[in-house]
């Protein structure tokens, strides 16, 4: 008979604790009477937890590619169940809470994760650092760039359903695993409940690393967010650019009662084209999640609808004549100057400005269609 729940638990050389994990797992599905499979993927142990996971009959795979990420990749083709539920093999969860992630399942839930910080975290189970600022900041990030409620978006105790699961198509090998699922999870609309449980200290060593960890979370949600990395940013500096630019234009620029005239002209260029360059980078990446990693946007659809190559071309060719016609202006008042002295820097400032954006319009249109091609 089939299972209709996988248990899944990643392994490296955990001798100290995977056998009571193993022994406990065990108890509850025969007390619960749960028909359940246990899957252990062993990612390159070489200590004597592959002899315990052998002794204790349960299925055993073998990941050599390293990675918290890679492990459960490996374990979620192996199972079988309509339920999958995951969680570390070190000692840190309690195996009880099992039968209630599952029935929030069975209720209709496509995904439950565990919320170690409204549960009862044991006495030094969580170094003071990741208990109170790399968790807590990490999952302040997620819920304001992705609106979301989720508390403790970095606990490994979780359950998802087979079919929810199969929406998500997880790539990532690494500790930013974690984060992907969850973001991947918002993404597509799955319905998500969080339960608080308990968080035990663990035994043996820790197979973390804070910085270069909580770098990769940071890195793959600011990543799926380009909105908050090229967009909003983007859009900021062309605007503080531009207003810069205009009141040295208008000799408006007074701080402190000194008058800014022609070199700050120079920053708010800057700022404007670096400020179009992010927008465009953000819109890249958009691209690149939307063909490549198969994450619907509608907005983005819409832009490619009215954005063609041949119209961004011709908008970069509309914003380049714009400068090269302000230079040429400049260029007749200095023949009826008898090419005499000029002061028309800040002028001059715009149209460089204008002749860039243009030639960046024109190779982003390429560019963006090179991405627009489905694989």
């Amino acid at each position: 008979m089939e299972p209709k729940i996988s248990i899944i638990l990643p392994c490296l050389n955990e001798e100290l604790t995977i056998g009571d994990c193993l022994d406990s797992i065990k108890k509850i599905i025969k007390k619960d009477n749960l028909n359940a499979e246990i899957i252990v993927v062993d990612n390159g142990s070489i200590d004597k937890s592959q002899e315990i996971i052998k002794q204790k009959k349960v299925k055993l795979v073998k990941e050599n590619k390293k990675g918290y990420g890679s492990a459960y990749l490996r374990g979620f083709k192996e199972a079988r169940g309509d339920y999958i539920f995951i969680a570390d093999s070190d000692g840190t969860y309690d195996f009880h809470e099992i039968p209630k992630f599952i029935n929030e399942l069975k209720k209709g839930q496509d995904f439950v994760i565990g919320n170690r910080f409204s549960g009862n975290i044991e006495k030094n189970a969580m170094p003071w650092s990741h208990r109170y600022i790399g968790n807590p900041v990490l999952s302040q990030i997620l819920r304001f760039f992705f609106k979301t409620k989720i508390k403790d978006s970095h606990c490994g105790m979780r359950a998802i359903t087979k079919k929810a699961f199969e929406k998500l198509n997880l790539k990532t090998t690494g500790m930013e695993f974690a984060s992907e699922m969850v973001i991947k999870a918002l993404k597509n609309k799955l319905k998500i409940k969080e339960l608080p449980i308990s968080y035990h200290k663990r035994k043996g060593s820790s197979k973390l690393n804070s910085f270069s960890d909580g770098w990769r979370h940071l890195r793959f949600l600011l990543l799926h967010s380009p909105n908050y990395l090229f967009l909003f940013p983007g859009l900021f500096l062309i605007i503080f650019g531009i207003l810069i630019m205009s009141l040295i234009l208008l000799n408006k620029l007074i701080l402190f009662g000194i008058q800014f005239q022609t070199h700050p002209m120079f920053i708010g260029s800057i700022l404007v084209i670096l400020g179009y360059q992010l927008i465009l980078t953000g819109i890249f990446a958009k691209i690149y999640l939307h063909n490549y990693l198969k994450e619907k946007d509608k907005k983005l659809e819409k832009l490619f609808r009215f954005l063609s190559l041949e119209k961004s071309i011709l908008i970069g060719f509309i914003l380049s004549l714009t400068g090269v016609l302000i230079y040429l202006n400049i260029l007749i008042i200095w023949v009826n100057k008898n090419f005499g002295e000029l002061n028309t820097i800040n002028i001059s400032i715009f149209a460089l400005t204008f002749i860039v954006l243009g030639i960046q319009t024109i190779f982003a249109g390429f560019f963006f269609s090179i991405l627009g091609i489905e694989r």
